[in-house]
Parts: C-alpha cells; sequence; structure tokens
C-alpha cells in the first residue's frame, strides 16, 4: 500500500491533535493506493494461501448492533447462523484493509495474522459520519466543529464516500494497538473505493491527559539517559581525534585570516 500524498489531509492532521485538559485526543487521516507492488505483491501471494481472492470471509457486526466483536461466529468453521456474524467481503479486500493498518502503524505493529472477525462493515456513510463528529465534538467542542466541514470536504475529494464500501477495525484488546493503560475511545475507519483503487483511513483515539503526559516525561527520560550512555560509551581514542580536528581547523581558520 502506496501512502498518497494530500495537503489537505496534513494540514487537517495538525488539526487533530488536541489538547483538552482531562484528555489528549490524537487522529490523522491518510489516503493509501490499493495497487500493489514489491512487498505487497509477496505478502498477498502468502495470504492467499489460505484461500483464494474471491472467497468471502464472514465480518462481525458493526458497532451499531450493540453486539461486541470478540462474540466469535461458529459460521468460521462452517456452521451457518450459529452466531452474530453477518457481513462478509472478499478475502482480497481484507488484505487491502490488514495492509491498510501495516502501513500506517508501521513499524511499531504488524497485524499480518489479523483476522476476518476483527473487522466490520458499516451499516452506511451517514452513522460514521454521525459517530465520528459526536466522539469528537463531545471531546474538544466548538474546536471540531469548525474543522468538522473542512475535514468531510477534504475527505469526500479524496475518496468520493458516496461510492465506499465502509469498515471498522475492532481488536481484541491484546490486538489493539491503542489498547494500552489511559485510553478512553478509539475509531479505525476505512474508506474503501473500488473503482478509485484507494483507501482514506481515518484513526483517532483519546487518551487520558494525565497518562499521556507521565508517558511523555518518561520518555523524554529514557531518551537523555541513551544519550548520557553514548557520551559515556565514547572511545577515549575517538575524543582525542575529535580535539585534534577542532584543533586544527581552528588554525586553518587563522591562518586564512
Amino acid at each position: 500500500m502506496k501512502l498518497l500524498e494530500n495537503t489537505s489531509f496534513e494540514a487537517i492532521n495538525s488539526q487533530l491533535t488536541i489538547e483538552t485538559g482531562d484528555s489528549r485526543i490524537i487522529g490523522r487521516i491518510e489516503s493509501y493506493s490499493c495497487k500493489m507492488a514489491g512487498d505487497d505483491k509477496q505478502m498477498f501471494k502468502q495470504f492467499c494461501q489460505d484461500g483464494q481472492p474471491h472467497v468471502l470471509e464472514a465480518l462481525s457486526p458493526p458497532q451499531t448492533t450493540g453486539v461486541s466483536p470478540n462474540r466469535l461466529s461458529k459460521s468460521q468453521s462452517g456452521d451457518e447462523g450459529e452466531g452474530p456474524l453477518c457481513d462478509k467481503c472478499s478475502r482480497k479486500t481484507l488484505f487491502y484493509l490488514i495492509a491498510t493498518l501495516n502501513a500506517s502503524f508501521r513499524p511499531d505493529y504488524d497485524f499480518s495474522t489479523a483476522k476476518s472477525h476483527e473487522f466490520s462493515k458499516e451499516p452506511s456513510l451517514n452513522w460514521v459520519v454521525n459517530a465520528v463528529n459526536t466522539s469528537l465534538v463531545s471531546a474538544v467542542g466548538e474546536e471540531f466543529k469548525t474543522l468538522k466541514p473542512q475535514l468531510w470536504d477534504a475527505v469526500d475529494e479524496e475518496i468520493s464516500l458516496s461510492e465506499c464500501d465502509i469498515y471498522s477495525y475492532n481488536p481484541d484488546l491484546d490486538c489493539d494497538p491503542y489498547g494500552e493503560e489511559g485510553s478512553l475511545w478509539s475509531f479505525n475507519y476505512f474508506f474503501h473505493n473500488k473503482r478509485l483503487k484507494r483507501i482514506v483511513f481515518f484513526t483517532c483515539r483519546s487518551v487520558s491527559g494525565y497518562l499521556y503526559s507521565q508517558c511523555t516525561e518518561i520518555s523524554n527520560n529514557f531518551d537523555m539517559d541513551l544519550d548520557n550512555e553514548e557520551s559515556l560509551d565514547q572511545d577515549p581514542d575517538e575524543e582525542d581525534e575529535d580535539e585534534a580536528e577542532a584543533l586544527e581547523e581552528t588554525r586553518y581558520q587563522t591562518v586564512c585570516v
């Protein structure tokens, strides 16, 4: 999956990191081409060893049903009608969703083993738009209300929303990239336009403001410790060489003057 440049998304993303006092909102919108090349082709061949691209995979019901995505259907093992799974998608589409996650969260996470039941097909564009707007307006209020028209216009221009199938990623806690302590809520939506061979990925989370500041402080202290260790580990001979080079450069500048 190739990340496509989009200056409108870059401008919006800069406004999707918001401090609210009690929490910190971190969101981003990215556009990816579904045209496979290089590693994607190899990964797709491996992915298809478990089933042909046209084979349909069962998905979990969307969050609107109130059914937890963790309640797996026995239909995965061939027993139809015994669980809550409803919609399906082709293995090729499932591959695109997984590859998008890998591209977006690389190198921190690997979603290559993600299963179809961790994804849902959303019932309508209106519901997704309302769900996103409700989450962000509740979190940041008027600040998002001014951004909202610009955001959805940019997404529509990039992906033609009326032509899209919309999917969401709702993993178990162990597989959730936002499953760390202090995460308040999150969403991951994929807007897939088959005609354009493109996916727009919209991901956002809310993190406890206190825990986020604590983690940031720990991370900064860790980076400082690493810098100090590198300084202490420097070879004395290298230090002498650096000093000699600096002295030689000073002499050269003096001669030139």
